[in-house]
């Protein structure tokens, strides 16, 4: 058998799955077999889901904050890039514009 092409999930498709699982009482193994997704995929949303509800704030990140946490490292990322960059021209011109002997 070979390897499945990755497939992606709407935030709607992945709670309706959890939601099955919630409501049916029927292991995830078998709930995965029948929606055809994979065993993990599927235990993890559900581990997600019950981080997400419970919002204890030393817990794991939900999924908000790991969204978050996502946005605010790649803003830092530009940031620090920017601040190079101006570092290196005030650099330059100030060795441009320093008077020579």
């Amino acid at each position: 058998m070979g390897k499945r092409k990755r497939r992606n999930f709407t935030p709607e498709q992945r709670a309706a799955a959890v939601k099955i699982v919630e409501t049916s009482g029927k292991p995830i193994a078998q709930i995965a077999r029948e929606m055809d997704l994979s065993v993990t995929a599927l235990r993890n949303w559900v581990a997600q889901s019950k981080i997400d509800k419970a919002q204890d704030p030393n817990g794991p990140l939900t999924s908000d904050e790991r969204a978050e946490l996502a946005r605010l490292r790649r803003d830092l990322k530009r940031v620090t890039m920017e601040r190079d960059f101006l570092k290196r021209a005030a650099a330059y011109f100030a060795k441009e514009t320093a008077p020579s002997k």
